[in-house]
């Protein structure tokens, strides 16, 4: 299988269901993908200079947050990063599309038994806290971009 980004697609824990990117034209599980769609349009050196735009955008809102900063972005699949989170109602509420291909990455300390999500793609930034097992996700920001 062949990624328009360029990623390792043998190495990835989604790559039996995933349709590839080359071959389902940058929508691998059938939502979008950031990255090729933003290769595809403007190219890989525009794609990077955007990844490092965008993360310098995260880290000035991490530093805001008084969080660690991030020191990259990785593709990451909607199913592993959309969380439910607890709403004032009682209910438990999903901000993201399984389907997508999102940037993020996974802050923690040593330690602190907490770790910090971050997830964007080029409409939003939204940062999150959960559990060293993933659980008790909580929304600290979800930023529109």
């Amino acid at each position: 299988m062949s990624a328009i980004c360029g990623a390792n697609c043998a190495a990835c824990g989604y790559a039996e269901r995933c349709g590839g990117c080359e071959k389902t034209c940058g929508r691998p599980f059938g939502g979008r993908c950031v990255a090729a769609e933003y290769i595809c349009l403007a190219g890989r050196e525009a794609y990077a200079h955007f990844r490092t735009e965008l993360l310098a955008e995260i880290n000035t809102l991490l530093t805001q947050l008084e969080l660690p900063t991030a020191d990259g972005l990785f593709e990451l699949v909607g199913e592993a990063v959309n969380l439910e989170y607890p709403i004032p109602s009682g209910s438990r509420v999903k901000l993201l599309d399984d389907r997508r291909i999102y940037l993020g990455c996974q802050l923690s300390l040593p330690g602190a038994g907490v770790c910090w999500g971050v997830v964007a793609d080029t409409d939003f930034i939204l940062v999150c806290s959960y559990s060293v097992d993933g659980s008790e996700p909580e929304l600290l920001c979800y930023r529109k971009r």
